[in-house]
């Protein structure tokens, strides 16, 4: 995972992060965005509202990694009152609720739990293909 950080740390500040299907790559999303938690300064993310971010992280990297072809790109913008949380994939299939499976262990629970936790989603396909899903959430 590579990941560049830009911006003022008194309101707003990005930090981009690209990764590949690895054993480490979701845990890695998550370490890169306690990290960019963290730095935030005025006003700081409260330790709810940062488990939150963190586990939409973990949930939308994951379902990237999974659903969208391998790789993604993270993309952690903090706002003053909300922190938006944005994954690029290779995939124009959007997301979908679906029942989830109690037996089998193939998942459904993520998107309706995204979708719970953020303040608002967004899914928007980019013009060479693929898309970005978007989660704001309470800072």
């Amino acid at each position: 995972m590579t990941s560049h950080t830009k911006g003022n740390l008194m309101d707003t500040m990005c930090v981009d992060a690209t990764t590949i299907h690895s054993a480490t790559a979701v845990a890695d999303a998550r370490e890169t965005t306690r990290a960019f938690l963290e730095a935030l300064r005025q006003p700081a993310a409260g330790s709810e509202a940062a488990d939150t971010v963190v586990l939409v992280v973990s949930e939308l990297v994951t379902n990237a990694l999974r659903h969208g072809g391998g790789t993604c790109t993270l993309r952690l913008t903090a706002h003053p009152d909300l922190v938006e949380v944005a994954v690029d994939d290779p995939s124009s299939q959007a997301p979908r609720i679906r029942a989830p499976d109690l037996n089998g262990g193939t998942g459904g629970f993520g998107w309706t739990m995204v979708n719970h936790l953020a303040r608002a989603t967004t899914v928007t396909r980019r013009p060479p293909g693929g898309k970005t899903v978007s989660a704001l959430l309470t800072r």
